[in-house]
């Protein structure tokens, strides 16, 4: 599953969304591209007891280390290991209500006379036991629900044998809601007419709200899927349709009793909006419930193929969505074209379903999930306008639908045993589904973005006390939600890069093969993935990785120069400064990657590893040398600050020593080391100038992301915004100079994003020449109706610049695109933002009712953000969330998203009285859907106020220094 944030995630930046195109045959452009694509593969705790102040005061226990724990009054008893389910649904559109019955074929591992699954918010009839041995029919009349447990228990006089084989029929229905959750329903508008479809979201632990099941990853079974629905709608699932037809009371036979209620109902009028359809599914492979997906709707759909590079097997491929937005999938649907072959050549493993199709949905809580044969998700991560795709939207889109292919291997065929080991799936997809752009878009150089994207993501997590490991015990549904996060994604992603890295990408490729075909169909825990790995390469995998994976945190390696090399030692790295000793105790296995010179040649030493606390290392440092070579390790480097300006001015000659990747990471790591203490804001500000003349994207997009969380944190201190934003006009106007704001097909990509960042970055620190262009451009627009001056991917910096520099007129444009229904997701998420970026009271006060009567749920999190974009509107979206607490708790409930509204909502307080504030205003409410994340967000409060009182004099006189002219002479 792909989140909103980050660039995937509660599932991911913003989320990540047919004409008909067929690859039945390879052309030999796809072919070198495939070949291409495989070469450039194959080359390439008890939490917070505060330290920041007089003051201790301890937050709330959240452990979450990786200790051995009773999960049994979580998990079920496995006396019964279903084998097959036969599910019918009935779908009633018009009265928003499901009904149906379940079948479920079982293997009796105890005697037993007592049987207990998982059921939610279904009411339950008509249970009954059949046992294949005793050849007795068992009911019970009266099921004992456990809603807080979401249990069914059903008891029968006559014991079940050991060994035995009996079958489980139960008939259930419920309400279709817009709890995007189990069985639900999505709304969207068509000719001024609301109109609904229904589609499942069962991951983690919602099949269970859908039909009564097993519902934990390890109970792997068959599934045979037939819905009942109106004739005139579509129905998917996660196989192809075997058979399909109208339902006739005089011809169409009901073979099963159990079946004859449902049927019994339906309605038999000549007009295809009154008849009802059966569609039975083809059985799936042994799969668990939470990849169960079906969905039914007055849909339309793209089509195109793909040839299998290792059967030539031709499969279908099909995108789904309202027929209003059809013709902005068409980008997502050749995506998942050009990257399926590719997965299959990598891991040697043919996809195994007969077809893939994708369904947009309009209301959907993460960014997407990866339902074996049937991927969904919201419009953002898969729609784009064909006419004016900007390069983020691009992007977006093809990490997304990466991302989800990818588990159709990892996840899907092979399965982790328990929510633990989320990370053997999200991990995993997070690292392919960015690598297996290689060999789609070469020139987006993801290697590179990866650093920003996921790395320094993962890494600004992780150095909290309330952090959490990789591995990470989940006793309840409650946890398994919180861990849909950086941790699970993007950094196991990065430590799963760093072991490519360290041992190779052939060898690691090679290995994650063997993982995959040593378990197919199966369930593994992290043994299994090292067993793989070590078998390819010969290296003790376990000894390198074990404490990455289940251990919390990660280190700093602080670097001193002596007369006979380097002293290297390691050290837990936290944000609020140096780690006391109880915290600093785990000793990582860290590939060092050395970078030296000799002349002309540059050398890497991928073999070095630092292993105990410290070490030496013979080198020369009168030469320029580096740890952590092309950034692939999870680690912070402290060097002197003289090393770090003398890393620099190297670094600012190109890539004759340092490469793009150390450049990014030199960036990064001295940010982070000042907000931690360990060096000055100073010393990162002057090697953000002296990099001033760098020509790559991504190395200015890490400078960018830093100046804005140094602008961020000090925004409520006018003096030090107001010359941090000079210094960000310098560095960037001379770039919209250069470059303009036209956008020229014959251009790289990288000049494309450079100038989309730089007129970004120009605008919000306030550059007059460049906010009177995007506001003259935007003021034609309103008046004209015609978007054609304003390229795609300046839309967002335009609209945003427009409205917080205009008035009323420019609000309600902004309100009138988000409300059009055809309006792309890429644009109408930027119109959310632009309306909270309105400086006038009246129109942020109409914009927080909006969010409470109009915007869609999925929507609420943009506007929170935005309104924390907003350095006036910090503070009273705080109040809203408070004032409004019940009703968005209720409007979330048990959604994955509460947590990062809640998080978004306070994490850029940064007074003392906030932390207090936020304390007693949560000290009686039940926290338990999102205790980690609000340990996080107050941890990172007194860091960021730790921060503030350390280093506001440092930034000042280096910025007055800066105006002065003189850190250049």
């Amino acid at each position: 599953m792909a989140s909103i944030f980050g660039r995937l995630r509660a599932c991911v930046a913003l989320p990540r969304i047919w004409c008909l195109s067929t690859c039945g045959t390879r052309s030999d452009t796809q072919s070198r591209i495939l070949f291409s694509a495989r070469n450039q593969l194959l080359r390439s705790s008890q939490i917070l007891s505060t330290r920041y102040c007089s003051t201790t005061s301890v937050i709330m226990t959240t452990d979450l280390t990786n200790k051995p724990a009773n999960s049994g009054d979580f998990r079920l008893p496995l006396d019964f290991k279903p084998i097959h389910y036969d599910v019918t649904i009935k779908t009633d559109l018009e009265n928003s209500i499901f009904e149906g019955v379940v079948k479920i074929d079982l293997d009796v591992k105890r005697e037993t006379s007592t049987i207990v699954f998982n059921s939610a918010d279904l009411k339950l009839n008509n249970a009954s036991l059949y046992s294949d041995e005793l050849k007795i029919k068992q009911v019970d009349n009266s099921p004992s629900l456990d809603d807080k447990a979401e249990r069914c228990v059903l008891s029968f006089s006559t014991p079940l044998p050991a060994g035995s084989k009996a079958t489980l029929s139960i008939g259930f229905s419920g309400e279709l809601t817009g709890a995007m959750m189990g069985y639900y329903k999505s709304s969207f508008e068509h000719d001024g007419t609301k109109k609904y479809y229904t589609l499942t979201q069962f991951e983690p632990t919602a099949a269970r709200r859908a039909f009564p099941c097993w519902d934990e990853p390890l109970l792997k079974a068959t599934f045979a899927v037939t819905m009942i629905s109106r004739a005139d709608t579509v129905n998917l699932s996660n196989m192809s349709i075997a058979s399909e037809v109208i339902y006739e009371p005089q011809t169409t036979k009901v073979q099963d009793p159990s079946l004859e209620a449902l049927f019994s109902a339906l309605t038999t009028q000549d007009s295809p909006k009154a008849q009802w359809k059966i569609s039975k599914f083809q059985t799936t492979p042994p799969m668990s419930t939470y990849l169960v997906a079906y969905a039914n709707g007055r849909f339309a759909y793209l089509e195109s193929s793909y040839k299998s590079p290792l059967s030539g097997k031709t499969r279908p491929l099909r995108i789904y969505s309202t027929p209003d937005v059809i013709h902005q999938a068409q980008y997502a649907l050749d995506i998942k074209a050009k990257v399926l072959p590719i997965y299959e050549e990598i891991f040697d493993i043919e996809y195994p379903l007969p077809k893939l199709d994708t369904l947009v949905a309009h209301d959907f809580d993460a960014g997407a999930m990866e339902n074996w044969g049937l991927i969904t998700g919201r419009t953002s991560a898969f729609l784009l306008d064909p006419k004016k795709a900007d390069v983020a939207a691009k992007k977006r889109v093809t990490v997304f639908q990466s991302h989800e292919i990818a588990h159709m291997w990892f996840g899907d065929i092979t399965t982790m045993e328990w929510w633990d080991y989320l990370y053997l799936n999200e991990g995993f997809a997070t690292l392919m589904g960015e690598v297996i752009v290689v060999g789609v878009y070469p020139e987006w150089k993801v290697d590179s973005s990866f650093i920003s994207e996921h790395l320094n993501d993962a890494l600004d997590l992780d150095a909290k006390l309330s952090s959490h490991p990789i591995e990470v015990h989940c006793p309840d549904a409650n946890q398994i939600n919180q861990i849909f996060d950086s941790l699970s994604y993007a950094k196991a992603g990065s430590v799963l890069r760093m072991l490519s890295n360290f041992v190779g990408q052939e060898r690691f490729l090679k290995g994650v093969s063997i993982y995959l075909k040593k378990h197919l169909y199966g369930n593994t825990v992290t043994k299994d993935l090292w067993q793989g790995i070590s078998e390819s390469t010969g290296v003790d995998v376990p000894k390198i990785m074990d404490n990455w994976i289940s251990k919390i945190g990660f280190p700093v390696l602080t670097v001193t120069e002596n007369k006979n090399g380097i002293q290297v030692r390691q050290d837990r790295f936290l944000e609020s400064g140096p780690a006391e000793e109880k915290d600093n105790e785990t000793l990582w296995t860290v590939p060092l990657a050395v970078l030296t010179t000799t002349g002309d040649k540059v050398n890497i030493d991928k073999s070095v590893v630092l292993d105990t606390r410290e070490k030496t290392l013979a080198i020369d440092t009168s030469k320029p040398f580096k740890l952590n070579a092309g950034t692939y390790g999870v680690y912070r480097v402290l060097y002197s600050d003289e090393r770090f300006a003398a890393i620099a001015k190297e670094a600012a000659k190109g890539d004759a020593v340092f490469s793009l990747n150390d450049r990014i990471g030199i960036v990064h790591d001295i940010m982070a080391l000042s907000k931690a203490g360990f060096c000055k804001v100073s010393s990162a500000l002057t090697i953000v100038d002296i990099l001033h003349d760098e020509k790559e994207f991504l190395v200015w997009d890490s400078i960018a992301r830093n100046i804005t969380t140094l602008v961020s944190t000090w925004w409520e201190h006018e003096a030090v915004v107001k010359d941090l934003d000079a210094f960000r006009q310098a560095l960037f106007a001379p770039i919209v100079k250069r470059l303009g704001y036209e956008y020229y097909p014959s251009e790289s990509v990288d000049i494309s994003q450079l100038r989309t960042r730089a007129v970004g970055q120009a605008a919000v620190a306030g550059d007059s020449a460049v906010v009177e262009e995007l506001k003259t451009r935007f003021a034609e627009y309103m008046k004209t109706q015609d978007d054609s001056r304003i390229p795609g991917d300046l839309f967002r910096t335009t609209i945003l610049t427009a409205v917080k520099h205009g008035g009323r007129e420019e609000y309600e444009f902004a309100k009138a695109l988000y409300e059009n229904p055809t309006t792309p997701p890429s644009k109408s998420i930027s119109a959310v933002m632009a309306m909270c970026a309105s400086q006038e009271e009246g129109c942020i006060k109409d914009t927080y009712t909006y969010i409470l009567s109009k915007a869609r749920t999925q929507d609420i999190v943009y506007f929170i953000n935005g309104f924390q974009t907003n350095f006036r509107t910090r503070r009273s979206c705080a109040e809203f969330f408070q004032d409004n607490y019940s009703e968005l708790a209720k409007r979330f409930e048990g959604n994955f998203s509460f947590k990062d509204i809640v998080s978004s909502s306070f994490g850029n307080l940064t007074k003392e009285e906030d932390y207090q504030k936020i304390v007693d205003f949560f000290k009686d409410k039940d926290t338990s859907r999102y205790n980690l994340a609000l340990s996080q967000t107050l941890e990172s409060l007194r860091a960021s106020r730790a921060w503030i009182t350390r280093s506001t004099t440092d930034i000042a006189e280096w910025l007055s220094e800066w105006k002065k002219g003189s850190l250049r002479s």
